[in-house]
């Protein structure tokens, strides 16, 4: 009888570690490349967990930089450019004016409410204007590059707004490891196998954009 117990329980132990196994967490819902803004609902774990195509170079300047979400994180990204010796332009409002001669369009990801306030602004507003100045960029055969810095307080009701126009577009994308936990810039970025870099620290970014400006 004790063998029959022992018998039953390793085989009760051994189907619950099987079950585990098997479980997917939360990641972003995969949505098309058209630069129309969807929310950011969680979705299946094959796209949150896929395999990304590696960064590669080829990406020219001049380079504007600009901001989805007016978060200071386009500032850091500026800091950031400097250290690897790439020239800039930082429009934070940019619209499609902006672009003549432009070769790369680079997204800083991520809102603010106080810099949506300095702006006079609201997210709808902001939103627009980046829908517009992506679709100006794409009939321009403007390459978009599309940086998450902020990490985990760059995410929220308010930043994940600012996520899907940009990372559905992008050429290329960065990710702070920090800012996406939950999978859903790693499931945007999948539905169109964009190239991409997650790195641990802003610090790494340098290294990722010398890769692409190589």
């Amino acid at each position: 009888m004790k063998k029959l117990i022992t018998s039953l329980l390793c085989a009760a132990l051994t189907l619950s570690l099987l079950a585990s196994c098997g479980g997917g967490g939360n990641n972003a819902n995969a949505n098309s490349k058209s630069g129309a803004n969807t929310s950011a609902n969680p979705s299946s774990g094959s796209a949150a967990n896929a395999e990304l195509p590696e960064l590669t170079g080829g990406f020219e300047t001049p380079i504007l930089l600009t901001s989805a979400g007016q978060s200071a994180d386009s500032d850091i990204i500026k800091t950031l450019c400097t250290k690897a010796n790439i020239t800039v332009e930082l429009e934070n409002r940019a619209t499609a004016e902006n672009l003549d001669g432009i070769k790369t369009l680079l997204i800083s990801v991520g809102g603010s409410s106080k810099g949506l306030g300095a702006a006079g602004i609201d997210a709808d507003q902001e939103i627009a204007r980046v829908q517009k100045l992506i679709k100006a960029a794409q009939d321009a055969d403007i390459k978009i590059i599309a940086m998450h810095v902020g990490g985990a307080p760059r995410r929220g009701d308010l930043s994940d707004k600012f996520l899907p126009d940009p990372f559905n577009a992008a050429d290329a994308a960065v990710v702070v490891s920090g800012g996406d936990t939950d999978g859903l810039i790693r499931g945007l970025l999948a539905a169109n196998s964009v190239p991409s870099a997650y790195v641990d620290s802003q610090a790494d970014c340098i290294g990722c954009l010398t890769t692409l400006f190589s």
